[in-house]
């Protein structure tokens, strides 16, 4: 991978972090620090979650629901009875790992396929949770914020998953036949690989990654609504490419994609900084994004030999 598909996120997230500093001194401490990151657990879980799905060649246009689903999972079911919850959540993993199968075995286009899932998995969402509300469970909110005496949370967890992400990625042997159907099905295939079923378990880790994060998600709210984290899908897809990954290929970075959905949660801190209106601030992010990626696309140009 071209060193710039790194560098550049890490750059981005050290400027963009000096910039808050600058307009905001106080937010220089552990608290300050906390505060800025306090939705990046989740944010990052949802951002692997889509990254195993760019991994194969495909892109979820249903995990932001899916999120939300889950979460409405976790402040009902997995607070109120806890075995019945951890079988929803089970459950849940396996219809995403089935919704790939039939992806593949149909050669149906993912992004029909994700989007109108998006729609039964917030149909479900609704019917467990009409309204705000729920409760987070005890052990998961204690979980949450706890204070790790040298780094924040979220900044530890991110870590975590950097790392746990990379090591099953990148250095295991199933990773790499993972990120070989993203690149060339066909050698996997003469291979003796079962396509269907590598795309049926990156699908199922990518639930399992979105089960992750709407739990860390309530246990961050402490309570949860259908809509929670709708805005997950985009900021997922965002933080994948920000990372370094690509939609073709099988080229995604793990710690690429987790810096990058650090990114994009200090960039809503560091416009709500600059007192822009919230109506605004969308669009700022999206210009954010885009100034980023024209760079690396500049830099990775450069650097392909001639």
């Amino acid at each position: 991978m071209n060193p710039y598909r790194i560098l550049l996120p890490i750059i981005s997230l050290v400027v963009l972090l000096a910039l808050t500093f600058w307009l905001q001194p106080r937010a220089m401490s552990y608290f300050g620090v906390n505060l800025l990151f306090n939705l990046a657990v989740p944010i990052a879980l949802a951002t692997v979650a889509q990254m195993l799905i760019i991994m194969v060649n495909d892109i979820d246009l249903s995990i932001g629901a899916f999120v939300s689903l889950t979460a409405c999972v976790t402040a009902t079911l997995l607070n109120d009875a806890p075995m019945l919850g951890l079988l929803m959540m089970a459950l849940l993993i396996l219809a995403y790992a089935g919704m790939g199968a039939v992806i593949h075995a149909l050669d149906l286009p993912a992004i029909v396929v994700t989007l109108g899932m998006s729609f039964v998995w917030g149909g479900l969402a609704l019917f467990l949770l009409p309204t705000p509300g729920g409760v987070a469970p005890d052990w998961l909110r204690s979980l949450m914020t706890v204070k790790p005496p040298l780094l924040p949370m979220a900044v530890l967890a991110a870590i975590l998953i950097a790392v746990i992400t990379h090591l099953l990625v990148i250095r295991s042997g199933l990773g790499t036949v993972l990120r070989g159907v993203g690149g060339n099905q066909r050698s996997l295939t003469r291979a003796g690989w079962n396509v269907m079923w590598l795309k049926a378990l990156a699908y199922g880790g990518a639930g399992m990654f979105g089960v992750l994060a709407g739990m860390a998600l309530v246990g961050l709210t402490t309570s949860a609504d259908a809509n929670i984290a709708m805005r997950y899908t985009l900021l997922s897809i965002a933080g994948v490419i920000l990372g370094g990954g690509e939609f073709t290929g099988g080229k995604v970075s793990p710690v690429g994609a987790v810096i990058g959905a650090l990114t994009l949660t200090l960039a809503a801190s560091f416009l709500s900084f600059l007192r822009l209106s919230s109506d605004w601030q969308i669009g700022a992010q999206g210009a954010i994004l885009i100034l980023v990626l024209t760079a690396r696309l500049i830099f990775v140009r450069r650097g392909e030999p001639t």
